[in-house]
């Protein structure tokens, strides 16, 4: 077997790594070695840091939000279960962002769970659906029903002019053998388009 150098291929897998590696200090982003130790521990920072981010972003929210509730005379805890009775469904990205840049409407939320909390929120009917009509028993027989009969309406045959031209080569020589003209197979489609056309 002829000798394969794997150069290329070495070379391409180390500039990926190197190239990941742009920016960090000393050896690590000159050094294959020690540039691709620093990058597998990298993504396995960014990959873990990407699920805490949700968590922090979460608490930062809630800090607000407390903040906030702290104001109006309430606790985190209180407020949310108030608009939890007060059936609201606003996130606490969307609470915090009220809570720091419109306090006033903030303040409208805290009123609306002091109330929720108290009972003093009007009740909201909510309309029973119609049952849905049960099938006839097996036991009862369903009633026979007469067929009301109308009478026949004349329906009048509508010849639609058919474009032939339009149509492919093989479907105007099948329908010029259908209706029995002769050398269909050798005419040319002009030849069947006004074979057809004089048909009619």
């Amino acid at each position: 077997m002829p000798r394969v150098k794997g150069g290329t291929t070495a070379r391409a897998r180390r500039k990926k790594i190197l190239k990941l590696a742009k920016g960090y200090f000393g050896s690590k982003r000159t050094l294959y070695r020690t540039a691709h130790e620093q990058v597998m521990r990298s993504l396995s920072y960014a990959y873990r840091d990407r699920k805490q981010k949700k968590r922090q972003f979460r608490k930062l929210w809630i800090q607000r939000i407390n903040a906030a509730a702290k104001i109006n005379g309430m606790k985190y805890s209180t407020f949310i279960h108030g608009l939890s009775l007060a059936n609201v469904q606003v996130n606490r990205k969307m609470l915090a962002d009220l809570a720091v840049f419109q306090p006033a409407d903030f303040t409208l939320y805290a009123d609306l769970a002091k109330k929720a909390l108290k009972g003093d929120l009007p009740k909201v009917e909510v309309k029973a659906e119609p049952k849905k009509a049960e099938a006839p028993k097996k036991a009862e027989a369903p009633k026979a029903v007469e067929p009301k009969v109308q009478p026949a309406k004349k329906v009048e045959e509508k010849v639609e002019a058919v474009d032939y031209s339009k149509l492919l080569v093989k479907d105007l020589k099948a329908l010029a053998t259908e209706k029995g003209i002769e050398g269909a197979d050798k005419m040319l489609k002009a030849d069947l388009v006004e074979a057809l056309t004089n048909l009619k």
